[in-house]
C-alpha cells in the first residue's frame, strides 16, 4: 500500500512494481528523491518491517533509473558491477560491500518499459563534494587503494568497457585536432592560445597511454570517477563506508584514479573557476590522498607505475582540459553548460591546474615516492 505522505502517485506505483521485481518484503511506505548526481534518477525507497519484537521499523533501498543514453550498454554494465561486487563480497565477507539485488530470475536490473532500473542497499552516511580536511582526504585516499587493492587479483578482462577509449589521451587528442580544423563554430580562432599549449604538451601529456601501449604498464580494473563524493563516510567518525557509483567500474591503469582523484581535490578551486589564476595544485591535500591511497596499494604496484602517478595528475588534467575545448570548439554538445563560454573557462581552469602541476612534478612525485617506500 501506499503511504499517506505527500508523493507523485504515478512515481510511487512505479517503484512499488520495481521493488516487487526484487522481491523486496514489506509494505511500502514512501520514497524520497535523491538530487544528488547529473546522469540517473535516485530514489530512496522506505519499506516497513518488523523488528523482531512486534515494532515496526523502516528499512531503505536505493532504486535508480539509469540513464541509458549516458550508458548505451546497460546491460554489460551491471555484469561488470555484478562481478566486481560479488568478488568483493566473497573476499571480504565481513566487510561493507554495495549489494544490487536480483530479479527472479537471476538479473541485477529491471528493464521494461518505463526505463532501466536497478535496486541497492541504503547506506546511511555522510558525502563531501569538496573537503579542505586533511583526515577526510586521506581517508577518502584509503577508500579508494583499498577498492584497488582488493581489485588487484581480478582479472580486468572479465570487464566490459562501459566507455570504449574513456583515457586514450592519443586519440582525445587527434579527436581536437581533427574538430579544430574543421571549426564547425567558428571558434578556433577565439581559442588559438589554448589550443597552442595543448598541442605542445601533447607527448608529455600522453605519456600514460604511450607507457600502456608499450607494454610498460599494466592493466586493472579501475574505478574511473575517483571524486570524493563517490566515498560514503560514518556521520559521526567521518571514516570511509564504502566506494559508490561504479557505472564506470572497467579495466584501466592506476593512474586514471589517482589522477583524476587528484585533478578533482587537490585543485585549490572548483573546475569551473572564472579565474583561472588561482587555480593550483594543492600539495597538502595531494599528500593525504597519496598517503591513504598508498597506504594500502603500495605493495602491489610495479615501480613503474609509482613512477606515473605524479604524471598522471598532469595527464588527466590535460585530457579534461582537451575534452572541455573540444566540445567548446563543437557547440557544446556533450558537457552541460550555464552559460555560453562555460566550456571555455573549463579549459583555462584545467590548463591553469595542469601548469601549476608541472611547476610542481618534482614535489609531487617525491611526495608519492615516499609514502610507497613507506607502505611497501
Amino acid at each position: 500500500m501506499l503511504s499517506q505522505l505527500s508523493m507523485n502517485p504515478d512515481i510511487a506505483r512505479k517503484l512499488l512494481q520495481v521493488g516487487e521485481a526484487f522481491r523486496i518484503p514489506g509494505p511500502f511506505f514512501s520514497y524520497e528523491e535523491i538530487k544528488v548526481g547529473n546522469v540517473n534518477h535516485t530514489y530512496k525507497v522506505n519499506y516497513i518491517r518488523d523488528d523482531g519484537t512486534g515494532m515496526a521499523k523502516i528499512k531503505s533501498y536505493l532504486v535508480q533509473r539509469v540513464n541509458t543514453y549516458a550508458f548505451q550498454h546497460p546491460v554489460e554494465l551491471m555484469q561488470n558491477i555484478d562481478r566486481v561486487t560479488e568478488y568483493i563480497r566473497e573476499k571480504h565477507p565481513d566487510s561493507l560491500c554495495l549489494h544490487f539485488h536480483h530479479t527472479e530470475s537471476g538479473a541485477n536490473y529491471l528493464m521494461d518499459e518505463d526505463g532501466f532500473w536497478r535496486l541497492s542497499n541504503y547506506v546511511p552516511s555522510i558525502t563531501f563534494d569538496t573537503c579542505d580536511d586533511l583526515d577526510v582526504v586521506r581517508s577518502a585516499g584509503e577508500a579508494f587503494g583499498d577498492f584497488q587493492t582488493i581489485l588487484s587479483d581480478f582479472d580486468p578482462s572479465q570487464l566490459f568497457y562501459t566507455i570504449p577509449d574513456f583515457h586514450d589521451t592519443r586519440k582525445r587528442y587527434e579527436k581536437l585536432k581533427a574538430d579544430a580544423a574543421a571549426d564547425p563554430c567558428g571558434r578556433v580562432a577565439e581559442v588559438r592560445a589554448e589550443l597552442d599549449w595543448l598541442l605542445r604538451v601533447e607527448d608529455e601529456a600522453c605519456a600514460l597511454t604511450d607507457r600502456f601501449r608499450a607494454g610498460e604498464l599494466p592493466l586493472r580494473v579501475t574505478h574511473n570517477d575517483t571524486k570524493i563524493n563517490n566515498v560514503l563516510f560514518d556521520t559521526q567518525t567521518h571514516k570511509p563506508l564504502v566506494v559508490i557509483d561504479l557505472d564506470t567500474v572497467m579495466p584501466g591503469l592506476i593512474g586514471h584514479d589517482f589522477g583524476d582523484a587528484i585533478r578533482f581535490a587537490a585543485n585549490f578551486v572548483e573546475e569551473d573557476c572564472p579565474d583561472a589564476s588561482k587555480a593550483g595544485v594543492n600539495l597538502n591535500i595531494y599528500w593525504a590522498f597519496a598517503e591513504g591511497f598508498l597506504k594500502y596499494t603500495a605493495s602491489t604496484l610495479t615501480e613503474a607505475e609509482v613512477e606515473t602517478l605524479g604524471t598522471s595528475c598532469f595527464a588527466l588534467a590535460c585530457e579534461l582540459a582537451t575534452r572541455f575545448l573540444d566540445d567548446y570548439i563543437l557547440g557544446d554538445r556533450y558537457f552541460k553548460i550555464k552559460y555560453p563560454t562555460h566550456n571555455l573557462v573549463r579549459t583555462r581552469c584545467q590548463i591553469a591546474l595542469a601548469k601549476d602541476m608541472q611547476r610542481k612534478m618534482n614535489a609531487m612525485n617525491a611526495i608519492v615516492l615516499d609514502c610507497w617506500r613507506r607502505n611497501r
